[in-house]
Parts: C-alpha cells; sequence; structure tokens
C-alpha cells in the first residue's frame, strides 16, 4: 500500500470490478477520462470482467494497475496505472482517473498521481514518466503541471470527442525534475 494524506494506492483486487463497471459506464467519467474513447466506456460486465481477469495477473515490474481509495472512509475512488516499460530508456506511460465524481476537484487525483510518481521513480529505474489527455481537459492538464510535468507536446486532431477532433496533449518527467522539487 502507498499512502497519503486523501488517498492510498493499492494492489487492485476483484471486488473493485462493480467500481470499475459504475465509472466506465458514467458518461461524464468517460468524457474526462478519455474524451469519450469506446474502448474505455460504455462497456459491459462481461468486457470489464475480461479487462479484470487481465488486469489481476498483471506483474508490477512490467505494468499495474491500482486502486485507489479515499483515506477517510476506505472506498475505492479511481485507480491508477503505468505501463508500456521500456528498461533501455527507462521510461513508462502512466494513467490516472477519478471515478467517483463527488471527489473530483478535491486533491484527490493530483495526490494519487504524486503518490505513483514518487513511488516509481524510487523503487523503478526509471528516468522518465510521460502521460496524455486531450486539448479539452484542462483540470487534468492543470494537474499534471502542478506534480512538475512539462507539456512537451501535441499530436493535432488526434482525439475524436463528441463529433469534434481536439489534440492530445503529450506531457514528460525526468527523475531529476522530480527530485527538484523534493
Amino acid at each position: 500500500m502507498i499512502n497519503g494524506t486523501l488517498v492510498r494506492l493499492r494492489a487492485l483486487r476483484s471486488d473493485d470490478l462493480e467500481h470499475h463497471l459504475a465509472w466506465r459506464n458514467d458518461p461524464e467519467v468517460v468524457h474526462w477520462a478519455s474524451g469519450g474513447d469506446p474502448l474505455f466506456g460504455p462497456i459491459t460486465r462481461e468486457g470489464v470482467e475480461i479487462d479484470f481477469e487481465r488486469m489481476l495477473k498483471l506483474v508490477p515490474h512490467r505494468e499495474a494497475a491500482l486502486t485507489v481509495e479515499a483515506v477517510a472512509d476506505g472506498r475505492p475512488i479511481g485507480f491508477v496505472d503505468y505501463r508500456d516499460i521500456d528498461y533501455y530508456v527507462t521510461r513508462a506511460t502512466l494513467g490516472i482517473t477519478i471515478g467517483d465524481r463527488s471527489c473530483w476537484g478535491q486533491g484527490h487525483g493530483t495526490e494519487a498521481l504524486t503518490l505513483l510518481v514518487g513511488h516509481l521513480f524510487s523503487t523503478m529505474n526509471l528516468r522518465r514518466l510521460e502521460l496524455d489527455t486531450w486539448a479539452g481537459n484542462e483540470r487534468a492538464q492543470r494537474t499534471f503541471r502542478r506534480i512538475g510535468f512539462t507539456e512537451e507536446g501535441r499530436r493535432r486532431a488526434d482525439a475524436l470527442v463528441a463529433g469534434e477532433w481536439h489534440d492530445r496533449v503529450l506531457f514528460g518527467m525526468l527523475r531529476e525534475e522530480w527530485a527538484a522539487k523534493r
């Protein structure tokens, strides 16, 4: 378990499935988490079960999905993940979704992502972390910058959101940048 003040990160458990099913079928969560990507949601129970079967078998030195729990009451409020680890260039890609809308705008996502970044830089020999979002998700972009990520570029017209094309905004952080902020 990785503990913070507002949230803790813990291993994914099979009983988290119901939360993921709800979050991935909530139109607001799907919109902000993925820009409405149909691969994220809406999704059937069977689809989430297939995803969960795979996620529960992930090997942490390659990739992992972790549940974000609220410290105040222990309830799952979202998830973070890391994937696409390249040990040659020592890089990983991160993701975050706070699925419980009652926790939006209160610092839970910022703390969850900060905990994940700190964990990865301190326990894995990674030099670089990266993540992205669609250009309309300004809350995510503010969070990424607040933590210390730098906007590194854009893939133009790479996200189709509600029938309109948006840029995908690419962010990165180097280990020494993280250390300098601590």
